[in-house]
């Protein structure tokens, strides 16, 4: 598993280096869904950015996991992200000059942040999280934020007790989408994933892994439970490298502010549900959850 992360980090920023930072903007695009569908799903920016922000291209970096783009943002291969808070937590302890986080999602009721929600098959008869003692647990990605630190963080001061001790067993599914096919096929018996927490769960919600899988015939709610809900959790940062033009963060910062107006189905695309739009944010917005990366994991 290290040496194919590894290998994905190392094409990422191959073939990132090839490209003249002013001509080409590269995006980076977190793991937690299969390839194809992170590429259309972006696809959008390739056709809108170019003329936008003032470049020749947009090149999309699908990496095989979170640490992929976390990597290619702390070698600077890559110009803007969409990160979960833990990632962007990992990129500032390991160099705090690397990237500045610029705006946020906001949900439709107006919150600035979605959920952890534990998932179970509803023929497994877990109900609850009392339900789940000594089941196995899997988690998303170590660097995701609500498939890994805030689960890792608050269910331990919510059991009394460490994850491992209540959980016969805990693992990573690959993902976030990758873990809820996981615990759908019976390799897990709770999953841990994201979601706004808004709206209807019949739907999946209005925004999130959760959405995106039922959107696309992967999750049918009516064969699983909620069993656990995390406290909320700071929607993650849109980021930009410190090494990018200004000019053109500029014009991306704007492009990106008015995108829910101006293109409403390529916001929803790239977004993956459905979201009221984005507001300003810094390196404040973020600091509890790098307080808990650094204590929880140490970078």
């Amino acid at each position: 598993m290290l040496k194919k992360t590894l290998l994905a980090t190392a094409a990422v920023a191959l073939v990132a280096t090839s490209a003249h930072a002013q001509d080409v903007f590269r995006v980076g695009i977190l793991g937690g869904e299969n390839e194809a569908d992170r590429l259309r799903n972006n696809q959008c920016l390739i056709d809108l950015l170019p003329e936008a922000i003032g470049v020749k291209e947009v090149q999309l970096f699908p990496a095989a996991d979170y640490d992929g783009v976390v990597q290619g943002l702390l070698g600077g291969t890559l110009d803007y992200a969409e990160l979960g808070a833990s990632a962007y937590a990992k990129v500032y302890l390991e160099d705090p000059e690397a990237v500045d986080p610029v705006l946020t999602t906001q949900q439709v009721d107006g919150a600035t942040g979605y959920y952890s929600i534990m998932l179970a098959r509803k023929d497994s008869g877990i109900e609850s999280i009392e339900d789940a003692r000594g089941k196995r647990l899997g988690f998303a990605d170590p660097d995701s934020t609500s498939g890994f630190l805030v689960p890792s963080v608050a269910l331990p001061a919510q059991l009394g007790m460490p994850v491992d001790e209540y959980f016969s067993e805990t693992g990573f599914g690959g993902g976030h989408e990758n873990g809820v096919l996981e615990m759908l096929k019976g390799n897990f018996d709770v999953q841990v994933t994201w979601s706004s927490g808004v709206g209807e769960f019949a739907d999946g919600y209005t925004s999130g892994n959760i959405r995106k899988m039922v959107d696309k015939g992967l999750l049918d709610m009516d064969e699983v439970n909620e069993v656990w809900r995390s406290p909320l959790i700071p929607n993650g940062p849109i980021v930009v490298s410190n090494q990018l033009d200004q000019d053109v963060r500029a014009r991306f910062i704007e492009f990106f502010k008015a995108m829910p107006e101006n293109h409403p189905d390529c916001f929803r695309s790239v977004q993956g549900g459905d979201f009221a739009g984005f507001i300003d944010v810094d390196h404040s917005f973020y600091e509890t959850i790098v307080a808990a990366r650094k204590s929880k994991i140490g970078s």
